[in-house]
């Protein structure tokens, strides 16, 4: 236990760091009084028990984790709007405090399941006592309807070992059709929803003073 503490330290620091500095770009959009394409953002390291099953099925030696297994550090960034997407990848491109190393578009191609999602793959430089060590995460981008869809697949996959039956497959692909078609209707009517959105904020505002 002790080994693993010492190799995943580094990646809870990568997430703790990253959370502060993504959370920071919302907070200049409030700051600035302009629609922010963060809604909000989480992150995690893979519990130990995940590691080892996807170096089991991928054929990954344990001393390649490190290179191999590009989302042990993991981050996520939820988006009102499919557009929105598109400005948090931009923003993310522009950054020099890490370098994208792969980019998966899997909103333009889903995946068979439906699963909807753009995936940025960094390497990330951690300042430890011995030094910087650079380690690889993975930011997930999509929007909240896609982020409900993934999260229940996620359970299922975990329940049916990812041997779905077809029943549950069929429904999975249309739920997340309906997914998608939410996220369309929300893009069509955004500036309503913007405006709705700002006129509530300026009402509590004056309330709070």
């Amino acid at each position: 236990m002790e080994q693993w503490d010492d190799f995943l330290a580094p990646y809870k620091q990568a997430v703790e760091e990253l959370k502060v500095k993504l959370k920071g770009l919302r907070v200049q959009f409030e700051r600035a009084q302009v629609h922010s394409p963060i809604e909000f953002v989480t992150g995690r390291v893979k519990p130990i028990s995940s590691i080892l099953d996807k170096a089991s099925q991928k054929n990954i030696p344990l001393d390649k984790l490190d290179t191999e297994i590009q989302d042990i550090a993991g981050l996520r960034m939820m988006c009102q709007f499919v557009d929105d997407i598109k400005q948090v990848v931009e923003l993310l491109r522009n950054r020099n405090d890490f370098e994208i190393i792969e980019e998966r578009d899997y909103i333009s191609h889903q995946k068979n399941s439906g699963y909807r999602s753009y995936h940025v793959v960094i390497c990330y430089p951690v300042q430890t006592i011995n030094g910087e060590k650079k380690i690889l995460a993975e930011i997930q981008i999509r929007t909240l309807a896609m982020n409900f869809w993934a999260t229940i697949e996620h359970s299922l996959n975990y329940k049916y070992k990812g041997d779905f039956p077809k029943d549950i497959q069929i429904r999975l692909k249309r739920a997340a059709e309906a997914a998608f078609l939410l996220d369309e209707e929300m893009s069509q009517i955004r500036l309503e929803i913007q405006e709705a959105q700002r006129l509530f904020s300026r009402k509590k505002d004056s309330k709070d003073h």
